[in-house]
């Protein structure tokens, strides 16, 4: 991921910010339920098409048609960006849910086509095909995501309102919200109440060079997070400390669905940041997740951490 991605990590204090007012009505109202069922927890990357992850964690020899299962012996959870180029077939998606077991989800990004080309207006055609393809995931399909362009800001309020009222309610969705003028202002807190009216989750993206994005604020009974990492700096693994202490206080007040998707420049530290986040999210949240077995721990030829 290049957004938010700046030269000296060094510089940047990867705290992270109180929780937002909202969030904690959020978990009140969750709280309220007494949901008795155990915390759901995914924790994956962003594609399984990663040559450079044979023999760490596709046994070497593995061609890659048969990436998706092994991937989905590892990782229960898929930040599915493909399908943000290029909306398969049917078939196809029938094929990938097939691959997986019932516990496994993905979670598909919105085609760039309403999201960055037509900028969700005239979508409605667009959206309905891209809705009807999720549903061949099944069980499998988690909560779709909407990244709105950096350049789509809060004076196209009324737009993204319009756009996501139209969504059917169970549609499961979260939305990414870019453009800074989302951030810090009292005027935008109605784009946020709607998010919470309709149940649609708010992302939080951890990057190291927009620290704006990362709003700690849940506007529906589910946290989406994009953690964006540095090859394996010591600060990813702070970071994930962090994360994890903040989830479990979440967890504590309500919580019970967490998605928590890294990414990395290359992707290739991306199993080992995914192996530390569970094995610190069992540790901390009571996950229950199994741990990453990875075949070896030998980055590619000719690459160093840092």
């Amino acid at each position: 991921m290049e957004f938010g991605r700046i030269q000296h990590i060094e510089k940047i204090n990867y705290s992270l910010p109180v929780d937002a007012l909202m969030t904690g009505q959020v978990l009140g109202w969750e709280a309220a339920r007494k949901d008795p069922s155990p915390l759901r927890c995914y924790v994956g990357g962003t594609g399984w098409g990663q040559p450079n992850w044979i023999g760490k964690v596709y046994p070497r020899g593995t061609k890659p048609k048969d990436f998706l299962l092994q991937y989905a012996r590892q990782f229960n959870s898929i930040e599915l960006n493909a399908l943000w180029y290029n909306l398969q077939p049917k078939p196809v998606i029938e094929k990938w849910a097939s691959l997986v077991g019932p516990s496994f989800r993905f979670c598909p990004k919105i085609s760039n086509t309403i999201s960055h080309e037509l900028q969700l207006v005239n979508a409605d055609r667009d959206t309905e095909l891209f809705i009807d393809h999720m549903q061949c995931f099944g069980g499998t399909l988690g909560p779709s995501f909407l990244q709105l362009a950096e350049s789509f800001g809060p004076n196209r309020a009324v737009i993204l309102e319009d756009y996501l009222r139209r969504l059917p309610r169970d549609f499961r969705l979260a939305v990414e919200l870019r453009h800074e003028g989302w951030f810090g202002t009292a005027a935008v807190r109605a784009t946020w109440e709607l998010f919470r009216e309709l149940g649609i989750g708010a992302v939080i993206t951890d990057t190291p060079g927009r620290r704006d994005v990362l709003h700690m604020r849940l506007t529906a009974p589910f946290a989406f997070i994009r953690f964006v990492a540095n090859r394996m700096h010591p600060t990813d693994f702070e970071r994930i400390d962090e994360w994890a202490d903040r989830l479990s206080a979440w967890v504590e007040k309500g919580l019970r669905e967490v998605y928590f998707f890294v990414h990395d420049h290359e992707e290739i530290y991306v199993p080992e940041l995914c192996r530390y986040a569970v094995q610190r999210f069992n540790e901390k949240c009571g996950a229950g997740l199994e741990p990453l077995q990875l075949l070896s721990e030998e980055p590619p030829a000719g690459l160093t951490l840092f």
